[in-house]
């Protein structure tokens, strides 16, 4: 993609309603512009994350054996009301009634609509277990939306839904999850550190949230500092083997977000040289609940004496859309976004320092070229500007490399190349240039 031609308008001052760094720099870098409170339009620089992101997560959760199916944002109340949640949900359940009034809602969540697809579709222990998830935007009425994409209103969730005949089914489900969760934040460059937490609207007396530690955080949270060091789970996974002594490796050691933090369990599990306290921002919640919707909506299936069982359930979301935010929060620097390369946008930023000079074009149109025949996802900067400004927007937009070509470089034969993550910088022939890129994420 060539900047001219490129949908990007970048702000070089900070919007004045941005109170956190994720929220100014998606303004800034031109990713997102509100459309309303807690209400975003995704430009297309923000669209790429959202959509490297969202292919992560729907990666990880078919390796994991779910099945996606997509269902509808708009549910009917009926269902929400045999469950029991209808007036519990509260005042951030959007209500609406269609033209023959009947009662209608914007979807917080699924469990429900999932359940009734469920009981309908399977009667038989046989059937079982089933995983089904989608990745689909939710509405919730927050009274206070702030912090851009983090607390919005409107958001972009993955969320799926396990059926069981029995604990021990479900527990499997579960684990499943929490391996899968752990992949799938590890893809993405980050250390999801996985917490005891309290279960909220959703229900039942299980649940981990997965959190990444960042100075902005809206957790604070208690674990022990041997997390930082544990390596991500990089091989694959075999889902139908026993995947409980890796989800006890990482709940064996303390980790808890403050409304269920103990302090004096804290000092009893962690030396005093190993206790972490920090902020963290939740990326990711699993829930088991067993039969908390099965039962008051008749989600049951014949076991094998016949007899009609309730169903066990559990819910596991990822807030797909949050993620963009929580990746800026915890990488940035202070000149702007520091995009891990399987999330960024585009992996490299050609700039063009003299665009019309026949030999810089020659030389930066040709390397565009080969860049995009070996399936590196590109963005030309040809744009007529100073070098500084050049140099602020790729910063800002925090691409993983820029490679350079300047007309002293032409004359000598080479260009520049920059890790955006650290700053370093190497001269080296377009040949070799080319090579280092093309190696994979770390060049």
């Amino acid at each position: 993609m060539k900047l001219s031609q490129y949908f990007l308008p970048v702000l070089r001052e900070t919007p004045a309603e941005a109170q956190i760094v994720s929220h100014r720099l998606m303004l800034r870098a031109g990713m997102v512009r509100q459309s309303s409170a807690g209400i975003y339009s995704w430009l297309p620089l923000g669209f790429r994350v959202l959509k490297k992101i969202e292919q992560i997560v729907r990666e990880e959760q078919n390796a994991s054996g779910a099945q996606e199916l997509l269902m509808p944002t708009i549910q009917p109340a009926d269902l929400w009301i045999e469950s029991g949640r209808y007036e519990d949900y509260g005042k951030e359940m959007l209500r609406i009634q269609d033209r023959h009034q009947r009662a209608m809602l914007y979807g917080p969540t699924n469990e429900e609509q999932i359940t009734d697809i469920f009981r309908n579709t399977i009667k038989s222990y046989r059937d079982l277990p089933r995983n089904l998830y989608h990745i689909q935007w939710k509405f919730r009425d927050e009274v206070r939306p702030r912090f851009g994409v983090m607390r919005g209103r409107e958001f972009l969730m993955k969320d799926n839904y396990s059926f069981d005949f029995d604990y021990a089914g479900a527990r499997r489900s579960y684990n499943k999850m929490f391996v899968a969760y752990l992949r799938t934040f590890a893809r993405m460059g980050l250390k999801a550190i996985p917490m005891e937490a309290e279960s909220g609207p959703i229900g039942g007396d299980m649940s981990h949230e997965f959190l990444i530690l960042a100075e902005t955080g809206e957790s604070k949270v208690y674990c022990h500092r041997d997390f930082i060091d544990f390596n991500p789970i990089e091989h694959e996974i075999d889902y139908d083997a026993d995947l409980e002594p890796i989800v006890a490796r990482w709940t064996s050691l303390y980790a808890a977000t403050d409304d269920r933090h103990d302090q004096a369990r804290f000092e009893a599990q962690v030396p005093e040289d190993k206790r972490l306290i920090a902020r963290g921002i939740e990326v990711g919640h699993i829930f088991y609940f067993g039969g908390k919707y099965a039962k008051p909506m008749g989600a049951l299936v014949a076991g094998p004496d016949g007899e009609m069982t309730p169903v066990e359930m559990g819910s596991y979301g990822i807030g797909v859309s949050r993620l963009v935010g929580a990746i800026i929060e915890a990488c940035h620097d202070d000149n702007g976004i520091v995009w891990p390369e399987p999330v960024a946008p585009f992996k490299v930023g050609l700039v063009n320092l003299k665009p019309g000079d026949a030999e810089c074009d020659e030389l930066a149109d040709g390397l565009y070229r080969q860049l995009g025949a070996a399936g590196i996802e590109v963005l030309l900067d040809d744009v007529d500007d100073r070098a500084g400004a050049k140099f602020a927007t790729m910063d800002l937009i925090g691409l993983p490399w820029q490679l350079i070509v300047g007309p002293r470089g032409v004359k000598e034969g080479t260009v520049e190349i920059k890790r955006r993550a650290d700053g370093e910088r190497e001269t080296l022939s377009p040949e070799s240039a080319l090579a280092k890129l093309s190696r994979g994420p770390t060049g």
